[in-house]
């Protein structure tokens, strides 16, 4: 297997430290005990613990999925040995507060902790990320009895946690929960009913699960408003013992990515006798699990970055290495084979790779920035400004990971030609894994109708108007620093484009035309995100061109110039698409809407 490294360390600190500045996080006061030395440590462990603990147990893992042993699930050997490890580094509970025995790291460089690991072994750090949901929920919404015997547990990983939505008959649509919970005299309901794809949902790594689950009490009013959420543990304690909570592993699914941690239907209450727990109050279930979902789905967001930079670094490594062929120029079929990497098409699928990879990841940081100035900036102003951008953020980083990632993996899989397609070489897994998070946590098409439908018109179009703003203050750099103006001037003419094509669509769904206004809603998303992701690499160019000048020869001069160019390929590749983009979203075109189903 070539030497990965999965994630560069070097453009991680380019991110981290030359482009948002992490270290200015430290003045505000969750963060004051921390500085550079802190976070460095912390970042050397975890890509330690990664490339030489995590990934020699991706392969094994993927090959040997968790099976389902009599009523329960049996994982990997390789899982239940490295699980304990994973726990000692203290990514569950990082970005919490001390008091609930968090280790309160921004969620900046936990989330580039977590990326580390995630490019090892997706699966095995999942683990943790629904775990850490789960507690959050309960920490946020809560008693204080629940918190003591449920989240202090989940935080020390002596118990794992898991969010129990998706039902057989409803899929994404949560307002067709069935779950039943009757309320009874000892303060708990007994729950009855079935839910389908629980990720970790039983395993034989800890002694107890606890599954964050929606359901309707009895007479509760129909659609998403009678909707209330319930911890519910695999065991319950009774005496001070763990005993069965009538919750049981009904089988699991067999995937084709992600196969480290199973996928499983739960049945509850076969024996009228599952015990949950009422989590805040009733009938608000699904604004409280907005809270882990939207966690998750900026989880799912880095996982995808994680996987398309882990076959990325492998595909790089695989060009650089693989003699293959001559140069066009050359006559003389004896002269020596040139690696790959000299032939103009794999340089081309390589740096589509590059400007995908780190354009995702460097808004994965910007939102991971975003989310800790929304709970901890300086000022009222400063926080919700932050959280309105976090918020639309987030469809946004989802989907375009999982989308243009599996992009990504596919071109580290035709890098590697006809071994891409083999299992000797992971690629091919990498991009079964990667598919799967275009359907993890909503379909980007869920994501789509959420920019449209509610991110982007929230606060009267503030958020929008807070993204042009920065957007504008980032070309600004960039001409200051040298970027070519032709570039900065694209993408404010796209900014420009964003604005005047929401309105109209907005215009639509004022006017009752809502269909009109969600047809082109997967276009519209496309859009956003070409020029999101174009303002990352515009940002990363200014810096870059400011660090060449201080100093032509720098160390880093090859990052800088690298960066630079991965940049040019994005604004004059990606960019002029918003027009094509922007025209299909005004233009009413439907003829998917208009096609008859007995047409097909």
């Amino acid at each position: 297997m070539p030497n990965n490294p999965l994630v560069s360390d070097r453009n991680v600190e380019f991110l981290l430290y030359e482009v948002f500045d992490v270290e200015a996080l430290c003045h505000l006061n969750a963060y004051e005990e921390h500085s550079r030395e802190t976070f460095d440590l912390v970042l050397q462990n975890a890509r330690k613990f990664a490339r030489e603990v995590l990934f020699p147990t991706y392969k094994p893992m993927d090959e040997a999925p968790a099976q389902m042993v009599g009523g329960g699930i049996k994982v990997h050997p390789a899982m239940r040995e490295v699980y304990p490890h994973l726990v000692d580094q203290g990514m569950v509970a990082a970005t919490r507060p001390h008091e609930v025995g968090g280790q309160q790291l921004p969620h900046m460089v936990a989330t580039v902790c977590a990326l580390y690991g995630m490019a090892a072994n997706l699966s095995a750090v999942s683990y943790l990320g629904l775990t850490a949901g789960a507690a959050h929920l309960i920490e946020a919404f809560g008693n204080e009895a629940l918190k003591a015997e449920m989240m202090t547990r989940m935080y020390s990983g002596e118990w794992t946690g898991t969010m129990a939505l998706t039902e057989p008959q409803a899929g994404s649509s949560l307002t067709d929960v069935k779950t039943r919970a009757t309320p009874t005299e000892r303060g708990h309901y007994l729950l009855r009913g079935n839910k389908v794809f629980i990720s970790g949902g039983d395993h034989d790594l800890t002694e107890n699960i606890v599954h964050l689950t929606l359901a309707r009490i009895d007479e509760a009013p129909p659609g998403i408003k009678g909707v209330s959420l319930f911890a519910v543990p695999k065991k319950r304690l009774e005496g001070g013992k763990l005993v069965p909570n009538d919750v049981h592993c009904a089988g699991a699914f067999h995937k084709m990515g992600w196969r480290g941690i199973p996928s499983i239907a739960l049945n509850l209450g076969e024996n009228d006798d599952c015990q949950g727990w009422l989590v805040g109050e009733p009938h608000r279930g699904i604004s409280y699990m907005f809270q882990m979902m939207n966690e998750a789905r900026l989880m799912v967001g880095m996982q995808g970055i994680a996987t398309a930079s882990a076959a990325y670094h492998e595909s790089l490594e695989y060009a650089r290495t693989r003699p293959q062929g001559r140069p066009l120029t050359s006559k003389n079929p004896t002269t020596p084979q040139v690696p790959i990497i000299e032939h103009a098409d794999v340089r081309r699928m390589l740096l589509r790779q590059k400007a995908i990879v780190e354009g995702a990841l460097a808004l994965g940081v910007q939102t991971a920035r975003y989310a800790d100035l929304a709970a901890h900036g300086a000022t009222p102003d400063a926080r919700r400004r932050a959280f309105l951008l976090l918020d639309m953020m987030t469809p946004i980083v989802k989907s375009f990971a999982a989308e243009r990632g599996f992009e990504s993996n596919a071109l580290a899989v035709q890098i590697h030609g006809g071994y891409g397609y083999t299992s000797e070489y992971l690629p091919e897994a990498w991009l079964r894994d990667q598919k799967l998070n275009s359907l993890h946590e909503g379909t980007t098409c869920m994501h789509s109708m959420d920019l449209l439908g509610r991110k982007v018109v929230a606060d009267q179009g503030g958020a929008l108007r807070m993204l042009g703003e920065e957007i504008a203050a980032a070309t600004a750099r960039a001409a200051s620093a040298g970027v070519d103006a032709g570039w900065g001037a694209a993408l404010d003419r796209a900014v420009g484009t964003v604005g005047e094509v929401t309105m109209h669509l907005a215009g639509l769904g004022v006017a009752g035309q809502v269909e009109e206004m969600m047809c082109h809603s997967m276009d519209y998303l496309d859009l956003v995100s070409t020029v999101v992701v174009s303002w990352q690499w515009i940002l990363q160019a200014a810096v870059a061109k400011e660090k060449l000048a201080e100093s032509p020869s720098h160390a880093s001069s090859d990052l800088y110039e690298g960066k630079i160019c991965a940049a040019e390929y994005w604004i004059k590749t990606e960019l002029p698409r918003v027009e094509q983009l922007a025209h299909l979203c005004r233009s009413g075109e439907g003829s998917y809407d208009r096609m008859n189903a007995a047409w097909f």
